[in-house]
């Protein structure tokens, strides 16, 4: 009896399907690792590596190939289709420059696998109709348009160019220009530059001798630094240093106080803003990493926290780019919904903060909804 009772319980069991786990989840994540990006790739891949962990406290497995691709675009390019025909992701998150970006983006309709921009700005990443690209962080033009809106009221009338000659550089500046003439600020002085200079006084000193009362800045983090401390050297003061975002938000730029203090800068995120989670992220980045985390390190958590979660719910990747199309989102980087608007496609409509730095600390302070202090202008040594 006892032998045909276990035939019956041993069929039973047999007859059940097998529970299985649910194979991870695979994405790809193109990153500037190495080169001269690398201080602020260091950013992306700690926020990125924050949201893995979330994600899997949460029970979502993920496996994560990373690429680096040295902030160069024809290495993006290749990670990108290494990624989605070797490694078989059904989605990427990355690049982070704009002009890798740019060319990978170009890319993602002929291989039918969503892109997530998490910090790239030129507009054209968005601009193209691609099916197959989306983009959280605000483009270019916002950067520019937050930076000129937060000294408006000061009322300048003059301003200058300082940049690098880069895909981000170049299209912010553009932008900026458009805005500059909206508010009837006159162009005294243009100076465009390549990454690595060691000596950026020449430039400086025509901008110096224009006397604007606005100098507007496009540097990463390098240039940035050198670029702030040279213009000390040569007393170059200006009523405001507005930093479109890059190397003027980090961490390392910040602690140079002797060189940084009041510069005033775009970010697409802040610690002390009241989106869910904000402040939460900012104190568990720096107690993980023991430092400042830079809005680069915002946008990678939260582009590959909605990237994963969407992937773990549609399992190809024309499912995937349907989630992504579809749905919306609320997190540090406040709401987010992929929409086409003016121009633009699958386009995140972020608003952006301006900070000025306070004894080398960010304090955001503008806008006001957002702001805890007053921007100081003019700008004094």
């Amino acid at each position: 009896m006892k032998k045909k009772f276990f035939s019956i319980v041993t069929a039973a069991l047999l007859a059940l399907p097998l529970v299985t786990q649910a194979a991870p989840v695979k994405i790809g994540f193109i990153n500037s690792i190495t080169g001269k990006e690398a201080q602020i790739g260091e950013n992306l891949t700690n926020g990125a590596a924050m949201a893995i962990e979330d994600l899997k406290a949460k029970g979502i497995q993920v496996e994560l190939i990373r690429e680096d691709d040295g902030g160069d675009p024809k290495n993006a390019l290749a990670a990108y289709e290494k990624l989605v025909t070797r490694d078989g992701v059904i989605g990427v998150v990355g690049p982070y420059t704009s002009g890798s970006a740019n060319v990978v983006a170009s890319r993602a309709d002929q291989y039918q696998v969503p892109l997530l921009v998490p910090a790239a700005a030129k507009e054209d990443i968005t601009m193209k109709g691609y099916k197959n690209v989306f983009r959280l962080n605000a483009p270019a033009n916002v950067y520019s348009s937050v930076l000129m809106s937060s000294v408006a009221s000061y009322k300048p009338k003059t301003i200058a160019y300082v940049y690098a000659a880069t895909d981000f550089g170049v299209s912010t500046v553009k932008t900026a220009q458009e805005n500059a003439a909206k508010m009837g600020l006159k162009e005294v002085a243009n100076e465009k530059y390549q990454q690595g200079q060691p000596d950026y006084r020449p430039s400086l000193a025509k901008v110096k001798a224009a006397n604007p009362d606005l100098i507007f800045l496009v540097s990463y983090d390098a240039d940035a630094i050198l670029l702030m401390r040279q213009a000390k050297e040569i007393g170059l003061t200006p009523k405001a240093f507005l930093g479109a975002g890059a190397g003027y938000t980090t961490a390392q730029f910040a602690q140079q106080s002797e060189i940084s203090n009041l510069v005033v800068s775009a970010t697409q995120w802040t610690d002390d803003v009241n989106w869910p989670g904000a402040a939460d992220f900012g104190k568990r980045y720096k107690a993980k990493f023991a430092k400042e985390p830079s809005y680069h390190a915002a946008c990678a958590y939260e582009a590959m926290r909605i990237m994963v979660e969407t992937a773990s719910k549609n399992n190809t990747s024309a499912k995937l780019r349907a989630g992504l199309k579809a749905g919306s989102w609320n997190g540090i980087l406040g709401p987010v919904k992929f929409a086409d608007y003016s121009g633009f496609t699958n386009q995140n409509n972020h608003p952006m903060l301006v900070q000025q730095i306070f004894g080398g600390k960010y304090e955001t302070v503008f806008p006001a909804k957002f702001s805890k202090k007053k921007l100081v202008y003019p700008f004094t040594r």
